[in-house]
């Protein structure tokens, strides 16, 4: 073989093979961004009653399901940093099969329940070896899916099946109408590096957060991807009112976990706004009946519609404080600002001064019906002394 040839061969054999290239003197993969690991978690939330006994729960479920329960806690982060204030507790319902576009695929199914009334449904669908294109092809098509006529019947049997298991831990239940729903694409490995600050080319995240086909202006997009956060170089969080996307190579669950408790949030302040939509025109309409009868029993009436409305002030104060103490964030800057922009893009803290706003209106109204309470009583105290005055007088003159 000549030198030249030599050469040649020596080059071909110091090239990349096929679908490899050279970046940084390491060589990486070419052709289409791969997701190697990753998953697709799709939640529906639902408000179940006043309250849930979480330790009675854990021993129902052990009793009557016969599987495992935990304590929810933050992974990653130390417990002076950010907290759960009452730790709700993890069920696992086991695996499912979901008809997707490209086959069946079997999912794992969790569940949560808080101690305020809420549990959240969690269905884990995996992704490994797709394509980007093909990933958030596949989160769409789970939320369709979940979202239609197939998910409507699917997320009330899973409840079921918890509601059966804990039944007895659940005080005062109720049936409620209300629900909330978030889907998540979470990226644990590329294919090959990538720097989250500048996103390769093929790696679109709109079609991702906005279940989109056709393109998006350019004002859109920037408001899409506008609440965007990483704290590493190579992790990456991007928050939509009800989609998501992680990356995050170390396998971490924290933001998820933050997600979830801004949403179950949501869903119990949405609850409350709308039980005192319904109590102030009732309120009112009582207020009103009680000043149209008269004269001697008004008092007591009025008294009663105030301990009545001081009940319910007292039990919304109470649920509201265990929903905003839901998680406690300290010193951890990163999941603060995650945890202040999920509740901000959900509008939890929108709704909870609707709610507070209600609370007020029903707090000056107690204030007030005591007050007239108060006042008819001592109205009648002073006819019944001038009553007794007179007769007094009656009985003297007749003496």
């Amino acid at each position: 073989m000549t030198p030249t040839a030599q050469t040649i061969d020596n080059a071909k054999a110091r090239e990349p093979g096929s679908g490899e290239s050279q970046v940084g003197g390491r060589t990486v993969p070419s052709g289409p961004l791969m997701v190697s690991t990753g998953a697709i978690l799709s939640y529906r939330l639902f408000d179940v009653g006043y309250a849930i006994d979480l330790a009675k729960a854990e021993e129902v479920w052990a009793r009557t399901v016969r599987t495992g329960s935990s304590r929810g806690r933050l992974a990653m982060t130390p417990p002076k940093a950010v907290a759960f204030g009452v730790p709700p507790v993890a069920l696992g319902l086991g695996p499912l099969t979901l008809d997707l576009p490209d086959g069946p695929m079997q999912a794992i199914v969790n569940a949560r329940l808080y101690d305020f009334g809420v549990i959240s449904l969690a269905i884990r669908v995996p992704a490994i070896n797709l394509t980007w294109a093909a990933f958030s092809q596949r989160l769409n098509a789970v939320d369709a899916i979940l979202g239609a006529e197939a998910g409507s019947s699917l997320w009330p049997a899973l409840l079921d099946r918890v509601r059966q298991g804990i039944g007895e831990a659940l005080i005062r239940p109720l049936a409620s109408a209300l629900d909330e729903d978030y889907i998540i694409g979470i990226v644990n490995a590329f294919d090959r590096p990538v720097a989250t600050d500048s996103l390769p080319p093929d790696m679109d995240l709109v079609p991702l957060l906005s279940g989109e086909v056709r393109p998006l202006s350019e004002g859109s997009r920037r408001d899409l991807l506008r609440h965007r956060y990483s704290y590493y170089t190579d992790d990456l969080v991007v928050l939509t009112w009800d989609r998501a996307f992680i990356c995050e190579p170390r396998g971490d669950s924290d933001v998820v976990d933050v997600l979830e408790v801004a949403n179950a949030q949501l869903l119990e302040m949405r609850y409350y706004d709308e039980l005192l939509d319904a109590e102030l025109p009732r309120m009112y309409d009582m207020v009103e009946a009680a000043r149209r009868r008269r004269p001697l029993p008004t008092a007591r009436r009025f008294a009663d519609l105030a301990r009545r409305l001081y009940t319910v002030v007292a039990e919304v104060t109470e649920l509201t404080e265990k929903v905003d103490n839901a998680l406690q964030v300290t010193e951890d800057v990163y999941l603060a600002r995650i945890y202040a922009a999920a509740l901000d893009l959900s509008r939890v803290p929108a709704v909870s001064a609707a709610v507070d706003r209600k609370l007020a209106i029903i707090r000056d109204t107690y204030t007030a019906l005591y007050d007239e309470a108060s006042s008819n009583r001592s109205e009648m105290l002073e006819i019944i002394i001038l009553v007794l005055i007179a007769l007094e007088i009656v009985l003297a003159v007749v003496r």
